[in-house]
C-alpha cells in the first residue's frame, strides 16, 4: 500500500461494508489523500451513521450524496466534487455500490433484472462517463505516461459471481440478475479500458472475495473474509498495478480470473 498515493478519490456506496471499510483504509494510510469523497444515497440517513462520525473526525472526508442509479443526481455529485476540487482532477474513482435480488433462476423478473443491471452495470457506466473530464486532468497533471491508480484509474468492483467460465457459488445463491450485471460490469471495464486507455486511466475489474457484508451474507452462511482483510487486500493491489494490468479481471490477492 506503501506506493499507492493518490490526492483524491470517489467511493460510492461509502457508507457501509467495503466501501465504508475502503473509507477506513484510506484514512488510516501513512499519507491519507487528501480528498476522499465518500458518496452515499442518504448521507443523513441511520445506515451513514458511521460515516458521518467518521467525516465529523476527519475534515478530509467529503460525504456526496449520490445515488447510482439517478443520472441527475450523478451529473450533480460531479459538479460537487469538481467544485471540492479547485482545479485538480480526480485520481481514483472506486465504483463500489452495488444491490443483489436473492431469486432463484425461475424467480427473476423483468423488474429485478433492470433495477439491478441499472445499479450495478448502468451506475458505473454513467459515473466513468461523468467524471471523466476529472480523471483526465488527474492524468494530465501527474509525471510520466505509465498508467497506475496513482494518476488516474477506474476501479469497477466486480465479483466472482460474474464469471461465465467459473460461476461459483450456484448451489449457494443463484442470483442470476446479480451474475449477469456483473458480467456485464467485466465487459463495460474491458471497455473503458480501450476506450479511455488513451487520456491516461487505468481501468481494472476487482473482485474483492466473499467478504462478510449484509450482502455477503446473504446466503445465510458465514463469509470467510472480514471487510478490512479484503479492503486491505485490495489497496495493495491498487499499489502494484500498471500498465500491463488495465483491461484485467483480478481478485484481492492480486490473481487474475476468468472472465
Amino acid at each position: 500500500m506503501a506506493d499507492l498515493h493518490v490526492r483524491s478519490v470517489l467511493v460510492t456506496g461509502a457508507n457501509r461494508g467495503i466501501g465504508l471499510g475502503f473509507v477506513q483504509q484510506f484514512l488510516q494510510m501513512p499519507k491519507p489523500p487528501e480528498w476522499v469523497f465518500a458518496a452515499c444515497r442518504d448521507p443523513k440517513g441511520q445506515r451513514a451513521q458511521e460515516l458521518q462520525n467518521l467525516a465529523s473526525r476527519h475534515p478530509n472526508v467529503v460525504i456526496i450524496q449520490l445515488d447510482v442509479a439517478d443520472p441527475s443526481s450523478i451529473k450533480a455529485a460531479a459538479a460537487r466534487v469538481e467544485e471540492q476540487l479547485e482545479g485538480s482532477g480526480l485520481n481514483l474513482l472506486i465504483n463500489n455500490a452495488a444491490i443483489a435480488k436473492m431469486t432463484t433462476l425461475d424467480g427473476e423478473t423483468l423488474e429485478d433484472m433492470i433495477q439491478v443491471y441499472t445499479t450495478n452495470t448502468a451506475g458505473p457506466l454513467l459515473l466513468g462517463q461523468a467524471f471523466l473530464p476529472l480523471l483526465k486532468k488527474a492524468a494530465q497533471g501527474s509525471p510520466g505516461s505509465a498508467l497506475s491508480c496513482s494518476k488516474a484509474a477506474i476501479i469497477n468492483i466486480s465479483s466472482s459471481a460474474g464469471s461465465i467460465a467459473s460461476p461459483l457459488g450456484w448451489d449457494k445463491m443463484q442470483v442470476v440478475s446479480y451474475r449477469c450485471s456483473k458480467a456485464a460490469l467485466n465487459m463495460l471495464t474491458k471497455c473503458q479500458s480501450l476506450g479511455y486507455r488513451e487520456h491516461g486511466i487505468l481501468c481494472v475489474a476487482l473482485n474483492p472475495g466473499w467478504v462478510q457484508t449484509e450482502m455477503g451474507s446473504s446466503s445465510g452462511d458465514m463469509a470467510p473474509v472480514t471487510v478490512d482483510t479484503s479492503v486491505q487486500g485490495m489497496l495493495k493491489v491498487l499499489s502494484s498495478l500498471s500498465e500491463k494490468d488495465t483491461s484485467t479481471f483480478l481478485n484481492w490477492k492480486g490473481n487474475v480470473l476468468p472472465w
